[in-house]
């Protein structure tokens, strides 16, 4: 593919208010007037470049949007005070009482549960199905049906969507798709393959720090416009506004994601590889034992490879626990939620991100309570990171 997100964000340049290389962060609440016209032109969205009041926009939100449309290919976006504060917004714009959503059955907890849980009280109903079969998936498509809902790769399975047949389906039936791509920034670019939307949880990889939460809305002027309407908005009336110091340190972080993604994929592939040979059940896209490696490649922007995220099923969460904990004694990473980190993160999502699954629609999906979900960091030395975790297997009697 002649795109390549990260030469789009490199390409982007903004001087600061006195010649500084970073841009100005504008650390106001609201915004003042020379004239009462301008204040009325601007509430009523006809004043470009004025601002009003930083639950609408800031100058530094803008930039950090400008950038992340960059990087996925849209026309425009809209950054958020959460991954969350980006996707349930999207949902209820898109939706209205009577409307039916497909969602992937393997998706992050929290939006599992905003689906199934939440909407419902409004009116909306979601049908959860494999989203790796596109006949099922559009068995389920009804004359209510106004989305369908996936991740890139999916939390924590690692299943990969077929966006390209997704994206066939959505027009096909006048749908809009969604797709969250916070598990694979740059090596997959959703919205060149068809998708009308892109969420992330900048707190993730594309901050890189976990020092933050964050999210963001990829997609067209339109759509984007409608998100921050002042009088059915669904971003402006939630109010999930990203703060624009926060705004300033993730756009700095951004500058990094390439080599961090590219080092986060060498190390994973390199541990997968070694977990596989030693009969460890290993789930890894860059595996030709996963079920769509051959998708994934024919999708990803090949240069970054596949992601940071791996699993292995220990058999038990006794034995997961039992691992995880030897693992952080050892400082080989933290038993921690989240991914992205400079150091490796590991929990058991069964009991962690996923939680908001019951039991039994867990197993449904092969979710065993033994699957360890690892975000790999980025260690120098990857040899010296699997001796020592080989180690804390073998003393756990996982291997």
């Amino acid at each position: 593919m002649s795109f390549n997100p990260a030469n789009n964000i490199q390409d982007l340049q903004y001087f600061g208010e006195f010649g500084g290389v970073n841009p100005s962060i504008s650390d106001s609440s609201t915004y003042t007037f020379l004239s009462a016209k301008t204040m009325f032109d601007t509430f009523e969205g006809n004043a470009d470049g004025c601002y009003l009041y930083s639950r609408h926009s800031t100058p530094s939100n803008l930039y950090l949007g400008e950038a992340l449309a960059a990087m996925e290919g849209t026309e425009t976006a809209n950054v958020t005070a959460s991954g969350m504060g980006a996707i349930t917004p999207v949902l209820l714009q898109l939706c209205n009482a009577g409307d039916h959503i497909v969602s992937s059955r393997t998706i992050y907890g929290g939006t599992y549960a905003f689906l199934k849980n939440f909407t419902p009280k409004l009116g909306i109903e979601t049908s959860f199905v494999d989203i790796t079969k596109l006949d099922v998936v559009e068995a389920s498509i009804t004359k209510n049906t106004k989305i369908l809902y996936c991740e890139s790769v999916s939390n924590p399975l690692l299943e990969v969507a077929d966006i390209k047949g997704l994206s066939l389906l959505a027009k096909k039936y006048n749908l809009k798709l969604v797709v969250d791509n916070t598990f694979s920034p740059l090596s997959i670019s959703p919205a060149k393959l068809g998708a009308d939307i892109v969420c992330h949880s900048l707190t993730k990889f594309i901050n890189g720090s976990s020092d933050t939460v964050g999210g963001v809305v990829c997609g067209s002027q339109e759509f984007i416009n409608d998100l921050r309407n002042v009088n059915d908005g669904a971003c402006m009336l939630l109010g999930s506004t990203m703060d624009s110091l926060r705004a300033a340190s993730v756009l700095k972080n951004m500058r990094t994601l390439h080599i961090r993604m590219k080092q986060h994929s060498k190390n994973a592939s390199f541990l997968a590889d070694k977990f596989q040979a030693d009969g460890l059940k290993t789930v890894y896209p860059g595996l030709e034992s996963h079920p769509s490696h051959q998708l994934f490649k024919s999708m990803m922007n090949a240069e970054y490879g596949f992601g940071g995220m791996l699993t292995v099923d220990v058999g038990s969460l006794e034995k997961a626990n039992e691992l995880m904990e030897l693992m952080q004694h050892k400082n080989l990473g933290y038993l921690a939620v989240s991914l992205g980190f400079y150091k490796t993160l590991f929990s058991a999502p069964g009991s962690s991100t996923s939680s908001e699954i019951p039991e039994d629609e867990q197993k449904e999906m092969g979710l065993s309570d033994g699957l360890i979900r690892f975000s790999i960091g980025l260690d120098n030395d990857i040899e010296r990171t699997y001796k020592m975790m080989k180690a804390c297997m073998v003393e756990v009697k996982v291997l």
